[in-house]
Formats: structure tokens, sequence, C-alpha cells
């Protein structure tokens, strides 16, 4: 008797199918190369050229000198391994979890206004850090101390009241509605600490107000090597956890009630979800202030480029905002406003607004 191998003519073949599958995930893996390629890139640029400029050679001479104790070249060897280098090293850590941070808030809560420069976690960094250098008298590490206490303690206020509208459990609708509270809690906890940052710089003598402005526009001028070290150490273990999260992530972008009925433990992955961006946003703030807009921004750039939303795409769009924005601030800006040095702050903030004025104007027009 013989086989028939051939399939009926009206049977579905999934072929076509999973090959637009694999070209589009080709295509997504293909555009976050790109990013990372331009991330690499800027943080070349960022060391070798500048106001002091550095060939490569000089640079692996000056690092392999550094790494084994070898003979410096006198005055390149301390701009290099003591200025440059660390500077660009913490800008690239600071976007990338600036980056990831915002992308989590904005696909766990489905907005993209959820981001932790809108919702008042970066300002409650702020406040705590200017608490401390006006009223204590703080600086160095116990200010970055203060303002990871500020944003972990604004965080939890934030949650904690838009935890009434059950951001942690319920249906699609339900926690719809608890993230817009958590959004419209966070925009006024920012007024309010806003108010009170405002208030503490009319207090502050004219040296202290200028110390606590420079750290509040986010600034990488005080990049050191201690302080990366800390980065890096708090990113492996905040990175991997976010990759663990990603999985359930997605699957409560189809809403609570489809997540619940797939398994997924709704409460406990938001609650998961919101500390781990807290405190990316948190430890990348204390590190450097609160760069502005590039959480609200690295988001909504990732997934126009690379056709949907995703974590590593963001993060990496993160990277690539705090440096462009800090060659431009560190050795563009001074051509053309005689000598003036920019915070890296200020540059993303001139870059944010115009972005969230336009997101809202063509978020009216899809309404309407």
């Amino acid at each position: 008797m013989r086989e028939r191998t051939d399939k009926a003519p009206n049977e579905p073949g999934p072929g076509p199918q999973v090959s637009v599958r694999a070209s589009n995930r080709r295509t997504k893996l293909n555009r976050t190369a790109v990013l990372a390629a331009g991330v690499v890139l800027l943080l070349a640029a960022s060391i070798l050229l500048g106001s002091y400029t550095v060939t490569i050679p000089d640079f692996f001479k000056i690092l392999t000198a550094h790494l084994t104790g070898g003979e410096k070249i006198p005055g390149a060897s301390f701009i290099v391994m003591e200025a440059k280098l660390p500077r660009a090293v913490i800008g690239t850590l600071i976007g990338l979890a600036f980056g990831l941070s915002g992308a989590l808030f904005q696909t766990m809560l489905r907005n993209p206004l959820a981001s932790p420069d809108v919702i008042g976690i970066s300002y409650g960094a702020s406040a705590a850090a200017v608490l401390a250098i006006v009223v204590f008298g703080a600086s160095g590490a116990v200010v970055s101390g203060a303002a990871l206490g500020g944003a972990m303690a604004v965080a939890a206020l934030i949650y904690g009241i838009s935890r009434s509208g059950s951001l942690g459990t319920g249906g699609g609708s339900r926690g719809n509605v608890a993230g817009s509270r958590l959004i419209l809690a966070g925009v006024g906890i920012a007024a309010a600490l806003h108010a009170m940052v405002s208030f503490l710089m009319t207090r502050a003598d004219i040296r202290t107000a200028a110390e606590a402005l420079i750290w509040i526009n986010g600034s990488l001028n005080s990049a050191s090597w201690d302080r990366a070290g800390v980065l890096v150490l708090t990113l492996l273990v905040l990175v991997p956890v976010a990759g663990l999260l990603a999985g359930p992530l997605r699957i409560l972008e189809l809403g609570d009630d489809a997540a619940a009925g797939l398994g997924i433990r709704v409460g406990a992955t938001r609650l998961g979800l919101v500390l781990t961006a807290v405190a990316l946003a948190a430890v990348a703030t204390a590190a450097a202030g609160p760069v502005a807009f590039v959480a609200f921004l690295a988001g909504p750039i990732a997934r126009r480029f690379t056709g949907r939303s995703s974590l590593p795409a963001s993060a990496l769009v993160g990277a690539l905002i705090v440096l462009a924005a800090d060659y431009f601030a560190a050795n563009i800006a001074p051509l053309l406003l005689d000598g003036t040095v920019l915070p890296v702050g200020v540059v993303t903030g001139a870059l944010g607004a115009p972005f969230l004025l336009w997101l809202l104007v063509t978020s009216n027009r899809k309404d309407a």
C-alpha cells in the first residue's frame, strides 16, 4: 500500500509564517547590534577625542601601563585613566540603567509617560540630595547615598498610593486604572518635591546653592572609579533580574486577566518589576544625578528603531543618549558658549522637552 506523503491542497503549511517570524527576529537582532556598535563608537570617541585627543596606540599603552604598573606617560595617563575613561564608563552605565528602567516602567504600565523622570522618582533623589547638601553640608558619597534613599522612599510612597487602585491584583481594566493612578500620584509628588527643592535653594548660600544646582541637573564631572565600581556591581545583579522578568513582562502586556490565566502571579511580578526599575533608576541617579529624560526617551526611540519594544535596545539607546549628550556638553558646547561646560542633564533635558510635546501631539491625533 502506497503512503501518501503530499499535503492536502487546503492544508496550511507553517513555512511562510515561520520564515516571516524568523526574518523579523533577525531584523530586530541586527538593529540591536547596530545600537551596540554605536555605543562602542561613542565610547571610543569620548575617550580618544575632545579637548585632549589620544591616539589608539597611546590609549592601549596607557591602559596596559596602568594595569601592569608600567611606565606612565606624564599628563596623558592621568587625563585618560582618571578623567576621560571613568567619565565615559559611568556615562555608559547610567545610560544603560536609565534606559532599562524606563523601558520596564513603560512596558509594564503600557504608557509612554511612565518613566522615572515623570513619575517623581528622580525628583525624590534630587530632593534628598539637596536636603543633604544644604541642611547637613554633606558631599561625595553621602550625597549619593541620600539620593538613593530618597528615590527608594518616593517610589515606595507612589507604589503604596497606586496599590489602593489594585496595581498588583485584579483584571486588566483595574490594572490600567492603577497604572494611571501611579503616574498621577508620581506627578503630584514630583510637583511637591520640586517646590521643596526650590525652597531649599532659596535658603542656601550662593556657594552651596551652586553645588546643589550642578548636582540636580545631572553631571558626570565627579565621575570616579569608585562610583564606576559600585555601578558595575549593582548592574551585575539588576540586569540579570530584569532579564528573568522579561518573559513575564511580555505576558503582562496581554492584560492582567490573560496573564493570570497563563499562570503568571500578577501582583508578585509587578512588584518585582517595580523594585527592579526603581533600583536601576536610583543607582544611576546616585552616581550622576537625575540626568533628565534619558529613561523617558530611550524606550520610544528603541521601539521605533527596532519595530517593537525591546529591553536590550532600550538600554543601548539610553547609553547612546548619555554618551552623545555628554560629548556635546563637554566638547562642543564650550566652543559655542565661550568656554561654558554644560552638565549633561541640561542637554538631555533640552532633547526631552520637545520629544514630550511631540508625543502628546501625536497621541492626541491618534485619539481623535
